[in-house]
């Protein structure tokens, strides 16, 4: 059974804790059918990644900017979070960790992931790290090492739990360790995270007091 001490944890959003696959393969879809592009080809690059890098590769002609723009707004909308439901065991995972020890790193917006939060029931954290914050997202470093900085921890203290390889290689890159869970992609696809779990609900958090946690990986699904 795999146990990481570390001083803060960061969460990836879509695919941790929120359940938004099929909102986002319904809205990329609608999305390639008006524009014209292989939606296929979208959903197999989308996880995990920022709309605006996904829209510059599937899409070179378009002005991203404007483009990542509307479908992230679009998303936002009221009616676009239908189906959105938070992962089991994400608000109760979320309850034992202290709040100044714990943000999210997500490629949406930030009104995106405001949304969907909220949505579910979740905390928005103080800390939150979205695609408006970085000019490289994942698997570029940079959202995971500003979510360690603005916690105020050095990188290697901060664990990461993320469900797409690029959220793992961006961590990695990073120096943090990852547990990855098989929420978005099988368990082969995440063999560079530290560990691999099925469900929320096989992590357990404890603190000792003194501002370190202590996490444990637990299950048949784990990797050492």
């Amino acid at each position: 059974m795999p146990v990481f001490d570390c001083s803060a944890i960061l969460f990836d959003l879509d695919g941790v804790l929120v359940d938004s696959t099929r909102a986002v393969d319904r809205e990329w879809r609608t999305w390639a059918q008006q524009k014209g592009v292989n939606g296929d080809a979208i959903m197999a690059i989308a996880h995990g990644v920022r709309t605006i890098e996904v829209i510059r590769q599937v899409a070179p002609h378009l002005d991203a900017e404007a483009e990542a723009y509307a479908i992230e707004n679009r998303e936002a909308s009221d009616n676009a979070q239908e189906g959105i439901i938070a992962m089991p065991g994400a608000l109760e995972l979320l309850r034992t960790i202290p709040e100044k020890q714990c943000g999210v790193v997500t490629s949406g917006s930030r009104l995106l992931a405001s949304a969907r939060l909220v949505h579910c029931g979740l905390p928005v954290p103080e800390i939150m790290v979205t695609a408006d914050d970085v000019s490289r997202g994942k698997p570029d470093p940079e959202p995971y090492l500003k979510g360690a900085a603005r916690l105020g921890f050095a990188p290697a203290e901060c664990l990461v739990i993320e469900d797409a390889p690029a959220g793992i290689q961006s961590a990695r890159a990073g120096g943090m360790k990852v547990v990855g869970i098989t929420s978005t992609y099988k368990a082969d696809a995440l063999v560079h995270a530290d560990a691999v779990i099925g469900k929320l609900a096989q992590i357990q958090v404890r603190s000792n007091g003194v501002g370190k946690l202590r996490l444990d990986v637990r299950g048949p699904n784990s990797n050492s």
